[in-house]
């Protein structure tokens, strides 16, 4: 089958290059040059596992097309996916600026039947905007002859497990109130589901709201459990035995039980902003949305709190090792993590900051700069920590779980470890010598 992905971003990357591996012939379509010649010289723009490796393999094989030129993918193309960016608005709601512009160039180029297929996370809504839009553009050129369909397709890809989550899907959905077009899209994902997960076939708005709905759930579980753990805090339980007590519930399960210093990334602060914009726009006050929200943005001030409580608000002339950047591990996105803000504060408050990350340095230095910040990056775990106060984990990078205890020490002033992550047991640790704090189970550290 032919595919055109226009956005080569996360999920349009991810998408064509998925589709491909499976045997179809994809045009990826971007208007940044600079992206383009990246992608056709094997250079993936972002990191994920496995990615790069699936590029090269499928650009080599023919498979895979990255191109600038948006007439040559719509017009060989069946499945043509819409797969760019929609940043929150002033007001929360999401801009689909990007959107409309990517329908307005399918309506122009088109030259036969298409199914137009929203991959981009929009709001409720946004199926008709682009059906209107695509047939403007076809009564402009005298061309209203030429049929095509609309389709809402979200994406439900974790970040550093998007090909997994792809190519092996929990479910599918598909919003279309046409069963041929219903029917064309199974067929296109048939290869994918042979597992049995399901194909859900549901109306345009439905599946609109579904992605936003999805993510809003599990962005609650976060929250409510980081505010479980602050109530351990001060109570005296531990939050690993709650949660494990919670979560051996099978009406709760153990998935995003976990707490820490906030969730970060593209898709669940984004995608909470637009549920409280779109029922405000509705006349609905999203009311456990809104605390939500609340308690992950104070969150992710938690850690710099026991900071302050150790060491006192005046920081100047102390160090303190970072290790972890990126909202979440196995990627190097930045977008709302909270060691942005760690840092932030304790920059702020005269600290000195040595941070470390395996993939997200270079991204960090694009928003917060050695030149403007008291930060040094490094390329080492433990040169991170030489010479600190003490160290802050902020990411749960898998190299972190059981590091070099004694050669911390040795490189450190002093044994304290602020753990945003609870990486490591409490007993241990108070056991050989570290003053160890984390979230939620700070009780058993004397």
């Amino acid at each position: 089958m032919n595919i055109c992905v226009i956005g080569t971003g996360y999920v349009g990357l991810v998408t064509g290059t998925c589709f491909a591996e499976m045997g179809n012939k994809v045009w990826c379509v971007d208007v940044d040059n600079a992206k383009i010649e990246m992608l056709n010289k094997g250079i993936s723009p972002i990191y994920e596992p496995g990615l790069k490796e699936m590029i090269e393999r499928n650009s080599k094989n023919g498979r895979l097309k990255f191109t600038t030129d948006i007439k040559e993918g719509i017009e060989s193309s069946l499945y043509c996916f819409i797969a760019v960016g929609t940043p929150p608005g002033e007001d929360g709601s999401s801009d689909i600026t990007n959107v409309l512009k990517v329908a307005g160039a399918i309506g122009q180029n088109m030259n036969k039947y298409t199914i137009i297929i929203n991959k981009s996370t929009v709001p409720v809504g946004t199926g008709e905007k682009t059906k209107e839009l695509v047939r403007e553009e076809l009564r402009l050129r005298n061309e209203l002859n030429i049929d095509f369909d609309v389709v809402s397709n979200p994406e439900f890809l974790k970040e550093g497990a998007a090909i997994e989550d792809f190519m092996r899907p929990d479910r599918i959905i598909i919003g279309t109130d046409n069963p041929r077009t219903a029917e064309l899209m199974k067929q296109l994902y048939e290869p994918f589901v042979r597992n049995q997960h399901p194909i859900l076939i549901m109306d345009i708005k439905s599946a609109e709201l579904t992605k936003y709905a999805a993510n809003s759930m599990l962005a609650a579980r976060i929250s409510f459990m980081n505010e479980i753990a602050r109530l351990c805090d001060i109570t005296g339980a531990d939050v690993n035995n709650v949660r494990v007590g919670m979560g051996m519930d099978s009406r709760i399960g153990m998935a995003f039980l976990y707490a820490g210093t906030g969730y970060g990334g593209s898709c669940f602060p984004k995608d909470i902003k637009e549920l409280i914009s779109l029922g405000s726009r509705n006349g609905l006050e999203m009311k456990i949305a809104k605390a939500v929200e609340e308690v992950n943005e104070s969150q992710k001030h938690y850690l710099v709190n026991m900071v302050t409580k150790r060491f006192g608000c005046d920081l100047k002339d102390m160090s303190f090792g970072i290790w972890g950047l990126a909202f979440k591990p196995q990627t190097d996105d930045m977008r709302e993590a909270p060691s942005l803000v760690i840092m932030k504060e304790l920059t702020g408050m005269g600290a000195n900051i040595i941070a470390y990350d395996p993939e997200a340095i270079e991204q960090s230095k694009c928003i917060m700069s050695e030149d403007e910040y008291n930060i040094k990056y490094v390329y080492d775990m433990m040169e991170a920590i030489d010479k600190v106060d003490a160290l802050i984990l902020v990411t749960e990078w898998r190299q972190f779980r059981q590091p070099d205890f004694r050669e911390m020490k040795s490189r450190m002033k002093q044994s304290i470890v602020f753990d945003g992550r609870n990486q490591y047991d409490t007993i241990a640790m108070q056991e050989n010598g570290w003053e160890y704090y984390c979230i939620g189970r700070n009780t058993n550290v004397k």
